[in-house]
């Protein structure tokens, strides 16, 4: 035990130190200035079975207050509960930027559902608005009305490619509040906004509810087609980018928020555990090394400090309260973001446990042949 203690403390120095400042919780939009010209920008929104909260994010698309040109595509993926029609009603009654829904049909194979609506709304918008830059956002993301034009504006004073904001997820229920914060945490883990933002690192990644895109830049990566097959479009569409020479933005968000509520752990489980897997590209060795990974560094602090007081080892008892101390350290800038209390921190390994155990479902499912399954459709491995 006091070997895997001292492993999981030199985990944490590294991780604290390391890991590109994951833990921190501000970047935000940079430095930006007004353009001379404003851009012609196309919103894109992909739909299925989202009559429940467009009620919320519609609105504060149509209602933003953007000085240059811009139109709203709504793209109705397959709906059954009458998104294309309710979306039209809050355009009628609300007003505002001008809204197109329209419907694309079963996608082809090879394609996922959401990457087939993107492809249709962008070639629709082409057609359209010819714009200069795609504001590629999820039904369920309420944007305050300054959101557009703060995101135009970072793009072109820093020139970038792509720019993306972390929605600030709700965090209301329990589970709420005791899954969501660690989500956002473990995937600064795994992609460190600082790492992102610099131009010469290989990391690269992206928000899928928030994303601005340069067109040019959205057609020398060849998006949406050359990603088509992505379940987690958001980090391959930014892969893309990247890699044709793009540059890419990625930080926490002021101005926009999911409306989407999870109320039962069993909708959170399924958020998670059904891209798990393929975050692991599929393959079992991922698998059990992350399986390990979250275990020497989530559960062996607390499990240590437990077993050290019980048995009058004050070595083991030490590195295990010390570990765990550093992990809470890290995790209070997320707590504060999300508005929790700092007394949450400590239940970070439990959270942890639960993460696991999702990513190990995943798999499961997967070879089962339900993995990826999302609102009726599932997606089998590329």
């Amino acid at each position: 035990m006091e070997w895997s203690g001292a492993g999981s403390l030199l985990a944490w120095v590294w991780l604290l130190l390391g890991q590109g400042f994951f833990w921190r919780t501000d970047v935000r939009l940079p430095d930006r200035r007004d353009p001379e010209r404003w851009p012609t920008v196309a919103v894109v929104v992909p739909a299925r079975d989202e009559a429940g909260v467009l009620p919320d994010s519609l609105p504060s698309l149509l209602g933003q207050k953007y000085p240059g040109r811009a139109e709203v595509f709504l793209v109705d993926d397959g709906s059954t509960d009458g998104t294309g029609a309710l979306a039209r009603e809050l355009a009628a009654a609300r007003g505002g930027l001008p809204l197109t829904v329209s419907a694309p049909g079963e996608p082809e194979p090879g394609w996922t559902g959401k990457l087939w609506a993107l492809r249709h709304g962008i070639a629709l918008a082409q057609e359209r608005v010819a714009p200069e830059y795609l504001l590629l956002t999820d039904a369920d993301i309420a944007h305050d009305p300054d959101s557009l034009r703060e995101l135009v504006a970072a793009a072109r004073s820093a020139g970038l490619d792509l720019v993306s904001q972390m929605a600030r997820l709700r965090a209301v229920t329990f589970w709420e509040r005791l899954i969501v914060p660690a989500f956002v945490y473990f995937f600064g883990q795994l992609y460190p906004f600082r790492w992102v933002n610099r131009p010469g690192a290989r990391t690269a990644a992206a928000a899928g509810g928030c994303v601005l895109l340069r067109r040019e830049a959205a057609e020398r990566a060849g998006i949406p087609d050359a990603i088509r097959h992505a379940v987690i479009d958001d980090v391959t569409l930014a892969r893309a980018v990247k890699r044709s020479g793009g540059t890419i933005w990625l930080g926490l968000a002021d101005r926009v928020d999911s409306v989407r509520p999870y109320p039962r752990p069993a909708e959170l489980w399924r958020m998670v555990s059904r891209s798990a897997y393929a975050q692991l590209r599929h393959r079992p060795l991922l698998l059990l090394g992350t399986v390990l990974g979250l275990a020497l560094v989530y559960l062996v602090p607390p499990v240590a400090l437990a077993a050290g007081l019980a048995d009058g080892d004050t070595a083991v008892a030490t590195l295990g309260g010390a570990a765990w101390a550093v992990m809470c350290g890290t995790y209070l800038p997320m707590l504060r973001y999300y508005g929790q209390p700092p007394w949450a921190a400590p239940l970070l390994p439990f959270t942890a446990l639960l993460y696991l155990l999702m990513t190990v479902d995943s798999a499961v499912q997967h070879y089962r042949g339900r993995g990826a399954a999302w609102k009726g459709r599932t997606y089998p491995a590329p």
